[in-house]
Order: C-alpha cells, then structure tokens, then sequence
C-alpha cells in the first residue's frame, strides 16, 4: 500500500518519525531514498570479487538484496537508518592474563536489545501511519546498514570503514528500517577524515590496505570471531596484542572518539561485570559453561571452540 501525501505532510511525517524515534531511544535517525548508487554498487562487486569478504560466503550469497531494497521489501519508497550508543565508561586493564573484548560486546547482545527496540518503535510508527508497512533489521538482513548510515546524514562511513559521527564519534549500532511511506530525505554525511590516517597507521595486521578498503583477511575481528579454524595463522596471532573476541584498535585511536559519547542503556554497561575475561579461565571453558555465561552476550557468535582458542593463542598454550 502506498501512502500518497504532499511535500507538507511527508515533511510533518518525517519530522513525526524521527521524533518516535529519539523516544525510542536512538540517538540519532535519518532518511534516504531506497536507491543504490553505481559507484558503491561497482565498489562492492570489486570488495567481493577480490575475495575481500574471506569465507564470509552470506555477504556474495545476498548481495542483489544488499545493493536493491525492492528485491527486500517491493513497495519500499524509503529508508530509515537508526543509530544507538553503545560505549560505556569503561577501560581494558592491558593486563596480559586478561583477553580484551570488543566494546561492543561488552554489555547484553545487542540484537536482542534493538531487536525489542525495533519492535516497539514499529508498532508505534503503525500506529501513527496507519496503513502503513515497515520492515526493520539490526545487522540481521541483507542491507548495507553503514551505506544506508551515510545517505541518510547519520555519518560518514571512515577509512576504517566504520561510520562516524560528528559529536558521537563510531562506538554506536546501526538499524535500518524499509518502509513503504514516502518520507523526506535527508543530505549525505559529509566525509570529514581529512587528511588523518590513524586508523589505517595503528592497524596492526594492515587490515585497512587502503583508504576505505579493508580486507577481512587481515582483520582480527574477523579471525577472533568468525573463523572457525582450529589455528589462527601465525602471522595474525602474533598480532592478536591480547584481544580475544573482537578489535577495537581503529576505534580507539579515531580522533573522532576523544571525547566519548557514553550509552544510557544499562544493557550496555559490561554484562559480565569486566570488560575482559582472564585467558587461564577461558582456555579451560567447557562447552555447557560458556553456553550459560555467553547466553545473552554477543560473545557467544564466535562459539565455544573459537574463543577458547583464541585465548589458548594468547596465551601460548
């Protein structure tokens, strides 16, 4: 079903959403028309071509649906990217018994959190627009969330390839929303890296081997999460610098994150009481422990085996 409306009222509705939005909870929310352009269409096809996605096989499986909302959701006319906070006063002690967790992971699964934050928001957006239809996803669906990000003025996507923000800096999750409600769009991000090359200079593995291009064959996150090796190849273990799950490095050093933003979420704040967890301990994991202690935690994507030797790497067991 189409909503039809004049530019006063898509104005007022968009207005209206990105209010219920905010109420929800996100920190910041934009629009953008459901369209792909050429040249990021072109970029992915070469990203994937060079097998830049390792074995991450979903990634090529969904790309038509990545680069064409239609083929997601028909009657979309637009699209809502969502932003959420997730960084929390809290350090990593550096200690070498201790393996590093990603920020992110830090606190409850944040799928579950959006997830719930999402079916609430859609519920009222139903309610206000009745008629209409909204479809929403938090890294679950085949939609380029970063690209989506940056079309719709949430940020910039960075040289680390993450999106940042002006006055929110990058530790936030995405969502995005198709709807079939012709809402205003608003300006892209501008990009605002300059002439800074931290991130892609403090990259221990060289993941970022150029300027907006990172190959996930050389990035820890992706060999402490996704890999499902019994080793990790040695010249990235010896790089590891104690993360066990995740990577923060291009983050941290981001110029954009020296003064952080920090969550209101109480989901977020460090779900197993530490922002990392002692080697020794994980090494010697069982499979029935790490399913009770990781249930709700985004750790548990990297599955028994993974973390457990990810920690046995660290700590040259």
């Amino acid at each position: 079903m189409k909503i039809e409306a004049g530019a006063a009222v898509v104005k007022a509705n968009s207005e209206r959403m990105k209010k219920l939005a905010l109420e929800a909870g996100f920190a910041k929310t934009g629009i953008a028309a459901p369209v792909v352009d050429a040249k990021t269409k072109a970029h992915f096809a070469e990203w994937l071509s060079k097998g830049f996605h390792a074995d991450m096989d979903w990634m090529e499986e969904n790309a038509e649906k990545r680069l064409d909302p239609k083929k997601v959701m028909p009657e979309v006319r637009s699209v809502v990217s969502l932003a959420l906070i997730y960084n929390t006063p809290f350090r990593h002690s550096n200690d070498p018994s201790e393996g590093k967790i990603s920020r992110y992971a830090w606190g409850k699964d944040y799928h579950l959190v959006i997830q719930d934050k999402l079916k609430k928001l859609i519920s009222r957006l139903q309610d206000e627009f009745p008629g209409s239809n909204w479809k929403g996803w938090v890294d679950t669906g085949p939609t380029m969330d970063k690209y989506w990000a940056a079309r719709a003025g949430i940020g910039w996507q960075g040289k680390h390839t993450n999106v940042l923000a002006k006055g929110l800096g990058s530790y936030f999750f995405l969502a995005t929303l198709f709807t079939d409600m012709e809402l205003e769009p608003d300006t892209p991000a501008k990009d605002m890296c300059g002439n800074c090359t931290r991130c892609i200079e403090a990259c221990p593995t060289q993941a970022i081997i150029e300027p907006y291009l990172l190959d996930s064959n050389r990035c820890l996150s992706y060999w402490t999460i996704e890999y499902r090796g019994e080793q990790i190849p040695s010249d990235i273990a010896e790089e590891m610098n104690g993360w066990l799950f995740g990577c923060d490095i291009c983050q941290e050093v981001c110029p954009y994150n020296k003064k952080p933003v920090f969550s209101s979420e109480e989901d977020f704040l460090p779900y197993l009481g530490e922002p990392e967890l002692n080697l020794e301990t994980v090494a010697k994991m069982s499979q029935p422990e790490f399913s009770r202690r990781f249930a709700k935690s985004a750790v548990k994507r990297t599955k028994h085996s993974g973390l457990v030797r990810n920690a046995r790497q660290l700590s040259g067991r």
